[in-house]
């Protein structure tokens, strides 16, 4: 395949929950319809109807997952993008970066900036998740020169106080397991934002908690309200504003 042919790949969300739906949704009808009566001891389940209709509704959840993340995580990103006043000249941190798409949507905003992006590269949140893939995109995407990719945990940063202008972040920080790490994530996009930058934070679940976290260390926040529209499951955003000097 040649450059002019390729297109960038941005994977799929949660790949793991997708197929799992999808498997749910096929294999719960089937087993409904062969299998309509369950008996387990003395205990009679008429369980047709619920496997069917469960069935179906992991089918469509699956479907929904497949929409975003072909579809729908495009007019999210751009979404996010949007809440930023952009000059091009602005130093950008994506957390999280995935396959690159808010950092390579960045990057196409800015004209002497730099976009940079780290990930710990799990492909259990995103499929083929890895950085040669994004850095493909990037090249693909015809940003490569304004993009960096580095190996980075959101919890432990490297980066010096006050690196950027702008930290974006969509899908990442649930997926740290503990509260504490997800506060400690929280205090470290604010302490390498600098004074008065900003950052759009995106997630499905605690985002209330992340809410607190960021306004526990001074930092200006807003959140909006479920976006039912363009997001499967349905994402909110938090409006991150540092102090300034």
């Amino acid at each position: 395949m040649t450059r002019t042919s390729a297109k960038p790949d941005y994977g799929i969300d949660a790949p793991g929950v997708v197929r799992n739906l999808f498997i749910a949704g096929v294999l719960l009808p089937v087993l409904g319809l062969l299998f309509p009566v369950l008996r387990i001891g003395p205990v009679i389940l008429l369980w047709k109807a619920g496997a069917i209709v469960t069935g179906v509704l992991c089918l469509i959840e699956g479907v929904l997952m497949v929409i975003y993340a072909k579809h729908g995580k495009f007019l999210h990103r751009d979404r996010m993008l949007g809440m930023v006043d952009w000059k091009g000249d602005e130093s950008v941190l994506d957390v999280g970066t995935g396959r690159g798409l808010l950092m390579i949507g960045a990057a196409k905003k800015l004209t002497t900036g730099k976009a940079v992006g780290i990930d710990i590269w799990s492909t259990k949140d995103l499929s083929g998740n890895a950085m040669d893939k994004t850095l493909r995109n990037a090249d693909l995407e015809g940003v490569r020169d304004k993009i960096d990719v580095q190996n980075g945990d959101a919890a432990a940063m490297k980066f010096p106080d006050a690196s950027f202008d702008v930290a974006l972040s969509n899908l990442c920080l649930h997926n740290i397991p503990t509260r504490k790490g997800r506060d400690q994530a929280c205090r470290e996009i604010v302490r390498v934002l600098k004074p008065g930058g900003k950052a759009i934070i995106s997630d499905f679940i605690r985002t209330r908690d992340y809410v607190k976290a960021f306004k526990a260390v001074g930092a200006a926040t807003s959140r909006t309200g479920l976006d039912f529209l363009r997001t499967f499951p349905p994402l909110r955003i938090i409006e991150v504003r540092k102090p300034g000097s």
